[in-house]
């Protein structure tokens, strides 16, 4: 179904993505946690932090989605695998996770394959996408609690991320999709409560009832 996006449609998608980008600062730590998705910002984002020093192992993780298939076809994690050592990178400074195909088995898997690894990891920071950081901390706090969790992502604004990604309607069903597992997620035992202030809240209703819930978990 074609949606045409009004104005209205994109204050409320700003709104939300105000909400879900927690953008905080970023701090060494003992290894990033790079969340697959239709991203590839996530690859680079790493790429970056990682020459900068704040961690000296990188886990990529993540199979595949309906989103991801065709973009990634060997996998989100590969891909951005692929990425980081094409960036300087050393390989033995990256390992993947490739079978994940949710946020709970991104944290439950890497933590197995860093706790083979070795070396303790008392930190780890997780890069996302951005809209994703709220989420993917609360999936963290709630599945790995004895660990220290800080998110980062791509820094950029919502206009520049849907020129970006090239697909409105998709950032907008994504970003809807997100405020409801943010909402549901807490009851079903897969993240911590996030308190949603109420102009949020009819931000989300705004953007369900025009059409962008693609990416809404069915009841």
């Amino acid at each position: 179904m074609t949606i045409t996006i009004h104005e209205k449609d994109l204050r409320a998608a700003q709104q939300v993505w105000d909400y879900l980008v927690l953008n905080r600062p970023v701090r060494p730590c003992s290894a990033a946690i790079g969340l697959g998705s239709h991203d590839l910002g996530v690859a680079a984002t790493a790429v970056g932090h990682y020459h900068a020093g704040l961690f000296p192992l990188v886990v990529f993780t993540g199979g595949n989605s309906p989103t991801t298939k065709d973009r990634f076809p060997r996998g989100e994690a590969v891909h951005y695998q692929e990425h980081a050592i094409a960036r300087g990178v050393p390989a033995d400074a990256v390992l993947v996770e490739p079978r994940a195909v949710n946020t709970g088995q991104n944290i439950t898997y890497t933590r197995a394959l860093l706790d083979e690894w070795g070396p303790a990891v008392d930190s780890v920071m997780l890069i996302c996408k951005p809209y994703m950081e709220r989420r993917a901390y609360a999936t963290c706090r709630k599945l790995w609690p004895e660990v220290a969790v800080q998110c980062a992502s791509e820094r950029t604004g919502l206009e520049d991320y849907l020129v970006a990604i090239g697909d409105q309607k998709l950032v907008m069903d994504m970003l809807a999709g997100e405020l409801q597992r943010i909402q549901e997620y807490p009851r079903l035992g897969f993240a911590t409560e996030q308190q949603v202030p109420a102009a949020v809240r009819r931000a989300y209703d705004h953007l369900v009832r025009a059409g962008f819930d693609s990416r809404l978990v069915k009841s």
